[in-house]
């Protein structure tokens, strides 16, 4: 169940961070709601993943697949640049999160 959690609380943590990137580029107040939303939700579900989680692997696990789910986000959505070493940098968190794990 702790990474059912951590899956929420990762997928909420993109959301929060992704409604941020909407304030900045539509000075849309109403996407502060979503920002606020978001972060609380996220850090929810991460105290409910660390019960059954260690810390060291959900923090990494959420601070690693929300930073790579982020940047695929910005990719996708905001057109933002793909470059080799974003790519590399993906490559290594995933491997990193595989070796914790193992």
């Amino acid at each position: 169940m702790g990474l059912v959690y951590l899956a929420g609380a990762i997928i909420s943590e993109v959301f929060g961070s992704s409604m941020m990137k909407l304030t900045a580029v539509n000075n849309s107040k109403k996407a502060i709601i979503g920002i606020v939303a978001g972060y609380m939700f996220a850090f929810y579900m991460l105290s409910l993943a660390l019960i059954t989680l260690p810390l060291s692997f959900a923090y990494a696990a959420w601070s690693g697949v929300g930073t790579m789910l982020t940047a695929i986000i910005g990719f996708a959505v905001f057109k933002e640049e793909i470059r080799p070493t974003t790519v590399a940098g993906i490559i290594l968190l995933i491997i990193g999160l595989i070796l914790m794990r193992v």
